[in-house]
């Protein structure tokens, strides 16, 4: 994970934060609401144009977790989901949201979050997180899963944190109630999972242990 750089932009009831290497242009901001979030002024982020409720339900949607806001007006900060979802993006990374907890291989804390969007084309410059190297390298996996290989599991409860640890030189390993959303529609629930990050398992979205035979590198 590269140094952290993080924005910080005010109005009398909000101040949002901006994390530059975490986002991924999914540019939801700007189509939801554009007089706030608007990458053809300078600053790009103008929370004093809109109310802070309406720029919190924005930033809500922001897949990586670039944008966070802490609200000066009395309201409670971002709620923790209650459900821990994985969204799998076709020729593209995983969105995570829910009770988020990053540590290192080792397990010292990284980072609390509840939103985040993890590289699995291998490439990203900083891991965990995508940065979209896929876009550079044409990364294609349709995001799909072979159900011969990996049964579905039982429905969980899907509350409760998650750790998630990227393993050295590995997969990233989640401990915790998780539900899988494929990008053809199914559905999978894991206490656990080891997820390829190198970007070249036959059993993608996990892992196959195909980095130990490429000398995937990678703290």
């Amino acid at each position: 994970m590269t140094t952290r750089i993080i924005r910080r932009y005010e109005s009398d009831s909000i101040e949002v934060q901006y994390e530059i290497p975490r986002c991924i242009h999914a540019a939801e901001c700007v189509r939801r609401l554009n007089e706030v979030f608007d990458n053809t002024k300078r600053p790009w982020i103008q929370p004093q144009n809109a109310s802070a409720d309406a720029i919190a339900q924005t930033i809500h949607e922001c897949p990586s977790g670039a944008l966070h806001y802490t609200r000066k007006d009395g309201v409670p900060d971002e709620p923790t989901p209650e459900t821990n979802t994985l969204h799998i993006v076709p020729n593209g990374e995983h969105h995570l949201r829910g009770n988020l907890e990053f540590v290192k291989d080792g397990g010292e804390p990284l980072l609390r979050e509840t939103r985040a969007a993890l590289c699995r084309c291998g490439a990203s410059k900083n891991k965990p997180f995508c940065d979209n190297s896929h876009e550079d390298i044409g990364f294609t996996d349709p995001g799909t899963v072979d159900l011969t290989q990996e049964a579905h599991g039982d429905a969980l409860e899907t509350t409760g944190r998650l750790t998630i640890t990227p393993q050295t030189n590995g997969p990233v390993q989640i401990v915790g109630n998780l539900e899988i959303h494929t990008a053809d529609g199914q559905t999978l629930y894991r206490s656990e999972a080891w997820l390829c990050r190198c970007g070249h398992s036959s059993n993608k979205p996990f892992c196959d242990s195909t980095h130990e035979k490429i000398g995937f590198v990678a703290e």
